[in-house]
């Protein structure tokens, strides 16, 4: 038995022998394979060394090549000062970067602002790079980590008699370039595959031959081994019982002895005969595999490992070991309950906060503890809360709560329902958490006798139920007493136990700093919101040249800075606004009514929409300037960019002019419903600077419908611009609607569920001015026309039947035509206009505006514009391109 043991405990295979270090073959074995492996590392390394030397030198010729190439082409700088570099150079630059085999080709003033990207939406932005030594004539060569991964890009300066004009930027991913390393290390590879194979095979030799030579160990390392093998065998805490092929067990350790109960002189003994329990009895003869097999012995469990020993051609029989897993399967339950609630832990720590809205929040808490770890869970808040607002500290008894969620099993229970306010007795489970700050645990409903001082009747009904345990817990975060979540137990489940309400307390911890983040939130969105509403228009003001009708809708995760204004001008015109303040909060809002309020300060001066939006962006770069500043000094950095749309409508001839900076196309709507995007000059954002701005006329019909809106009402998470701008195009294709028709059909076809921006939304429906509320006459540069005048005006407010306004609309016309006669050279025209107000208007030639001001005593002019400032509502100048109006409103009563 002895000799058959050591054959069974003995190492075995050919590959356990060439492997092992104990063996003169091992060890050379071992020496061979680091030799082989450090060889091919060392030249893996030098090819991959040289093969990304190679790949860099080829990206910079081959990027310098193609930089140089375009920079130094026949017209570059006459294109680059051209009126659109960015629509000649964009096609050129994109057939030269094909052509070149470059990644892309950038063409850029020294500002850096770029004249063509392979992406369009990227031009005119300012390129990323370094520009420095090429603004003084130097190439610049760098290594940047792109979108693409790694990449190589050139600056090469474009020069015009010794003077630097722009700039040409090429570049391209290294991955993109191949080396001849890259095939060489294929071939090292396979070698060095070889060279351990070969390594392998005469080890495997060496180690076959010295076997032969030493025919095994000898008669004193077999009875050392034995020895050892059967002193580990006895001393491990595992059964360990073998029975032979005539089912008689051959060995049987202490172990197994102490499991089965077996008497000293087991061995040679058969099993039938040991009065073992029939399953076990069963199992040891059967030679059948089992694998942790569970059988209960007396009072044990024992888990079995059952093999035969013949399948290696081995002696018939089976070895078997046994352990025993009593305790282990008590630990195993534990185990198991301690897992389930760490799982449900990190379930809530996901689940619980997703957004910042209180009700939400308090849901999620509801419905990840029921019913895993309850049957029915509450949460009940103070009303404060629910506003953004920190409860009162009471010392009189629990405040008044609102329950704000509530899940369970079934719906058919007694407990107060979702949106119910109550307010719980102090002698209550409920009162006490609330008011102690800790959670409160009642196994036994039916005992607790304060419980039911809360409502008799309604605390009978909870138990006829058959809720029969509570936990209740305060919701407590950052000294902030919120409410309380009540978690249930119902007829069915185990009651509540200590090491329950550790669990409770951990789940209510989590949520209460979710809901105190979403009350956070609440409260700052409600302050950005008023902020915000504040600052925008509250209504529309009077005027006659448009119908028009807004919405606006800020986001409901964050305020932003979108904004949209009207404001009536002289000459009965109305000008629109829409602009977007780049980012979210507070600072977003600020920089909007800063905004708002230059667009309203410079549309004073009557300024035509492109120079207007020139005046906001040198604004915008005072403000980022501002933040910089601000950066320097230790102070959060925010910048202010904006995009905005400034048009302006004239009703007595319907042309509309407009210009935008960066914003999205207007919608224009026919009379008969067909919808265009006008394609108005883009101009930057403002805040670039740089560049100029460009204003479109368009002559709108009567009744069509001017749309301008922001990007967060075509644009979400869900749908990109263009399919926006399509589904508005279709929407909008209706005529007839009123503007608050189209408003409502406008949202209702492009509200996001979720909204994440802002939205601002103005329609405007055109009216043109009857042809008998404006009169017009030219008059040449003669005093004498003067009474000619005043005769002219005089039969028209007659037939307009304004004799009222007479005397004083002439004496404001007799000085206007003078001091235009006087100051002014070439013709004079003269226009009334009856609008809302009696407009007088005076044009010429000129380009000096008249400057009210304090005539002296002894001067013989001067008091004219005095007295026209006295008599008119209002007046002023505005400039057009042939000169100037002055003009002057009259109030009609």
């Amino acid at each position: 038995m002895a000799r058959s043991q050591g054959r069974s405990w003995r190492p075995s295979g050919r590959w356990f022998a060439v492997a092992s270090t104990r063996s003169v073959a091992g060890q050379m074995f071992v020496l061979q394979v680091l030799i082989v492996v450090l060889l091919v590392v060392a030249a893996a390394v030098t090819l991959l060394l040289q093969a990304r030397s190679d790949r860099f030198q080829a990206a910079r010729d081959r990027s310098l090549a193609a930089a140089e190439a375009f920079a130094h082409g026949p017209g570059m700088v006459a294109t680059l000062r051209g009126p659109d570099p960015a629509a000649v150079l964009q096609p050129l630059a994109e057939d030269a970067r094909r052509e070149g085999g470059v990644d892309f080709i950038v063409v850029m003033n020294r500002q850096g602002v770029r004249y063509s990207h392979p992406d369009p939406r990227l031009i005119g932005k300012k390129f990323v790079g370094t520009i420095g030594p090429s603004l003084q004539g130097h190439i610049t060569v760098e290594e940047v980590n792109g979108p693409l991964g790694e990449e190589l890009q050139v600056v090469v300066p474009v020069t015009d008699r010794g003077r630097v004009v722009g700039m040409v930027a090429s570049g391209m991913k290294v991955s993109r370039v191949s080396s001849a390393a890259d095939r060489l290390l294929p071939v090292v590879l396979v070698a060095g595959a070889i060279a351990l194979l070969l390594a392998t095979g005469g080890t495997w030799l060496v180690s076959r031959r010295l076997r032969r030579q030493t025919h095994g160990l000898g008669p004193a390392e077999m009875t050392r081994m034995y020895e050892h093998h059967d002193a580990v065998l006895h001393a491990v805490r595992e059964g360990v019982v073998i029975v032979g092929g005539d089912g008689r067990v051959m060995l049987a350790n202490d172990e197994a002895r102490r499991l089965l109960g077996l008497p000293e002189d087991v061995e040679g003994r058969a099993v039938d005969g040991l009065g073992l329990d029939p399953r076990m009895a069963e199992l040891l003869v059967s030679r059948r595999v089992a694998t942790d097999e569970v059988i209960p012995v007396g009072e044990l469990l024992l888990a079995v490992n059952n093999r035969p020993t013949d399948r290696g051609g081995g002696p018939p029989g089976s070895v078997a070991t046994l352990r025993d897993s009593t305790e282990l399967r008590a630990l195993a339950g534990k185990a198991e309950v301690a897992r389930e609630r760490l799982r449900l832990l990190y379930d809530a720590s996901v689940a619980v906060g997703t957004t910042l809205d209180v009700r939400t929040t308090a849901t999620e808490l509801t419905k990840v503890a029921s019913p895993r770890f309850c049957d029915y869970a509450t949460v009940d808040l103070a009303e404060p809360v629910l506003h953004g607002e920190e409860p009162r500290p009471s010392t009189a008894g629990a405040p008044e709560l609102r329950r704000v969620a509530l899940s369970g099993v079934r719906d058919d229970h007694p407990l107060y329902g979702a949106g119910e306010v109550h307010r719980f007795a102090a002698p209550t489970p409920q009162a006490q958490g609330f008011m102690s700050g800790h959670p409160v645990l009642v196994a036994e409903l039916s005992d607790s006798v304060g419980w039911r001082t809360q409502d008799p009747a309604r605390t009978q009904q909870i138990l006829d139920y058959g809720f029969h345990s509570l936990i209740t817990v305060p919701l407590k975060a950052r000294g902030v007493l919120m409410g309380i979540v009540n978690f249930w137990r119902a007829e069915g489940s185990e009651p509540f136990e200590e090491e329950d309400l550790s669990l409770a307390e951990e789940l209510a911890a989590r949520a209460a700093v979710c809901i105190d983040n979403a009350r956070r939130f609440t409260r700052e969105h409600a302050m950005a919101v008023t902020l915000q509403h504040s600052l925008l228009p509250r209504g529309v003001p009077e005027q006659s040249a448009l119908d028009i009708a807004y919405r606006y809708l800020p986001a409901q995760a964050g305020v932003g800075g979108d904004w949209f204004d009207v404001i009536p001008l002289p000459g009965a015109r109305v000008a629109l606004v829409v602009g977007d303040v780049v980012g979210h909060g507070l600072h977003a809002a600020a920089t909007m009514g800063r905004l708002r309020t230059a667009v309203q300060n410079f549309s004073s001066l009557d300024l035509p929409p492109d120079e207007l939006l020139g005046h906001l962006d040198e604004l915008v770069a005072r403000i980022d300037q501002e933040a910089a500043e601000a950066a320097e000094a230790g102070g959060d950095a925010a910048i202010a960019g904006a995009t905005c749309l400034y048009a302006i409508y004239d009703p007595t001839s319907g042309i509309c002019s407009l210009a935008r900076a960066g914003h999205p196309l207007p919608a224009v709507v026919g009379p008969e419903g067909d919808v265009t995007f006008p394609e108005l000059p883009a101009g930057p954002p403002l805040g670039v600077g740089g560049m100029p701005f460009e204003a479109m006329e368009l002559t709108l019909p009567e009744g069509s419908s001017l749309v301008l809106y922001t990007d967060g009402l075509v644009e979400d998470r869900r749908r990109d611009f263009d399919t926006g701008l399509t589904i508005l195009a279709h929407t909008l294709a209706r005529p007839g609607r009123t503007p608050q028709q189209t408003c409502e059909a406008v949202l209702e076809a492009l509200l996001p569920a979720e909204q994440t921006d802002d939205i601002a939304l103005l329609a405007a429906r055109t009216r043109i001015l009857e042809p008998g509320q404006s009169a017009e006459w030219e008059l040449p540069a003669d005093p004498a026309v003067v009474g000619r005048a005043r005769s002219d005006v005089t039969r028209q407010l007659e037939e307009w039947g304004l004799e009222e306004a007479l005397f004083t609309t002439e004496l404001i016309l007799s000085e206007l035509i003078t001091n235009a006669i006087r100051h002014a050279s070439g013709p004079i025209r003269v226009r009334l206009l009856r609008e809302r107000a009696l407009i007088c208007e005076v044009s010429d030639t000129s380009s000096t505006a008249p400057h009210l001001r304090y005539a002296a005593a002894e001067d013989e002019g001067g008091r004219g514009l005095f007295l026209v400032a006295q008599l008119a509502e209002r007046w002023g100048t505005r400039y057009t391109p042939e000169g100037k109006v002055i003009w002057a409103e009259l109030p009609l009563t």
